[in-house]
């Protein structure tokens, strides 16, 4: 099904309201692996209503419901079991509050022609209830078999972290049903819940969520570099290079330099790479 540019480029989507309070947090929170040991004092901030803070990467969560629309975008016909989600870029204007309602735009920021396959970069815009920027995320969909209409490649973004040993290195154990938590925030795609689904994906079964991953990488950052301060991450981008599946650790390194934190991600038990080429930019 051929892609058309020209319709496509710079196409916005209606509106779509969200919104949140404090029990989607906390879910979202466990989901991503927090609460554990579940006394701990900076746990119990993700997981407890008393001094709850908000993970910055939850600014994923809240504008699903804007990029499900993708479908309604003239000259963007494509197979969705040949989508793959290749990296996140998620940037926070203020600090996100623990209750808000919001409003997100989507619309087609770039599309670039890899040859077999099309990435098209979809920018998803939310306000607050004062018409004020909380967040804005860009979407980038690896579209296979969607290349060769034309277009240019586009840059090639490169985050090299320094070469030494890492700063940090934070292993986070996943559980068997993380994945069938997880997709409870919004995401209930049934790759990651439905073994005949994922057969059908090419995998042996469900996988968990490439956004749970980019949510514990993000939490490993916050609890060790940040020591805990959610309002210290101005901007998160990731590749997405490879997946977890449910039960398997996470191995996040991490380099500070001035004020980015290089990271990657792999898994432990089969040392297969997770997230590559990844930055967190400090306030």
């Amino acid at each position: 099904m051929p892609i058309d540019p020209k319709q496509a480029l710079g196409f916005a989507l209606p509106a779509v309201e969200a919104s949140w309070d404090p029990d989607k947090v906390i879910l979202y929170h466990l989901g991503v692996g927090a609460g554990d040991p579940p006394s701990d004092k900076n746990e119990l901030e993700y997981t407890y209503e008393g001094n709850l803070k908000v993970l910055p990467a939850f600014g994923v969560i809240p504008v699903f419901s804007a990029i499900t629309q993708i479908g309604a975008i003239p000259g963007l016909k494509f197979n969705p079991m040949m989508l793959l989600h290749g990296e996140q870029d998620l940037t926070i204007h203020k600090k996100i509050p623990t209750a808000a309602k919001i409003s997100s735009v989507a619309k087609v920021l770039n599309i670039w022609d890899k040859g077999k396959a099309a990435v098209v970069d979809l920018e998803v815009e939310s306000t607050d209830g004062k018409g004020e920027k909380l967040f804005t995320n860009v979407f980038s969909l690896f579209l296979r078999g969607e290349g060769g209409f034309g277009g240019e490649r586009g840059p090639d973004k490169v985050f090299e972290a320094p070469k030494r040993e890492p700063d940090h290195v934070v292993e986070s154990k996943t559980t068997p049903n993380q994945a069938l938590l997880y997709r409870l925030s919004g995401d209930k795609n049934p790759l990651h819940a439905d073994p005949g689904f994922a057969k059908m994906g090419g995998f042996d079964k469900p996988i968990l969520h490439g956004l749970c991953s980019f949510g514990i990488a993000c939490k490993a950052v916050v609890d060790t570099v940040c020591e805990g301060k959610v309002d210290r991450v101005a901007r998160y981008q990731v590749r997405f290079a490879g997946v977890v599946f449910p039960g398997e650790t996470l191995v996040t390194s991490m380099w500070k330099e001035g004020d980015k934190v290089f990271l990657s991600a792999a898994t432990k038990e089969r040392n297969s790479p997770v997230l590559s080429n990844s930055v967190i930019t400090l306030k």
